[in-house]
């Protein structure tokens, strides 16, 4: 394949990585539970028991979002980069990287939004659903490791892939006419 079809397929494979973060984002939005502060009658905010447990919410659908979009973009990536050799891992990894930046920054925006300023607004009594964020920074290396992995476990299963299929050489007339039966063990060959 060409640098410029390469090239192309590249900026396919990120089109298809973005919009795979775009759908992560949606499924991280709706399905994280976001622990909520209590708003008191004297305009303190106080987060319960359950929500301290329910904190880490967000980054553990994240992480899983993340291990899903990864395996479907790792063998999509083997299987349209295959030919190019070990670059295919890295192409395989920026893939679940920048499927992870859309699907965080995406998912910030379909969260309820900035937590300060809703706390502001609340009234005693309410219950103020903390923001769709990412606090583990290194849930990022689980989309990327996600996405190489069944690239490396395919490239280590396979046949090595080559652009010319492997040609005999040709043997001289000298070769060709030596046979295994011209050989007595010693090392030596026997003349006819």
């Amino acid at each position: 394949m060409r640098n410029s079809r390469i090239v192309t397929w590249v900026g396919v494979l990120a089109a298809v990585s973005a919009l795979a973060g775009v759908v992560g984002a949606f499924v991280w939005s709706r399905v994280a539970v976001l622990p909520g502060y209590r708003v008191a009658a004297d305009g303190s905010a106080t987060l319960g028991e359950l929500g301290q447990m329910q904190i880490v919410s967000a980054d553990a659908v994240y992480v899983l979002v993340g291990m899903a979009v990864g395996l479907l973009l790792g063998p999509l990536a083997w299987t349209w980069f295959k030919h190019v050799g070990w670059p295919c891992a890295l192409i395989a990894t920026g893939a679940g990287l920048l499927a992870a930046l859309v699907c965080r920054s995406v998912g910030q925006l379909l969260g309820p939004g900035p937590f300060d300023a809703r706390l502001a607004a609340a009234q005693p009594g309410d219950l103020v659903p903390v923001s769709l964020h990412l606090d583990a920074p290194s849930a990022i290396a689980v989309w990327a490791f996600a996405a190489v992995a069944p690239t490396l476990f395919l490239s280590s299963l396979g046949p090595e892939v080559r652009d010319e299929p492997a040609r005999a050489l040709p043997l001289s007339e000298e070769a060709a006419s030596t046979t295994l039966d011209d050989h007595d063990g010693s090392g030596a060959t026997r003349a006819s």
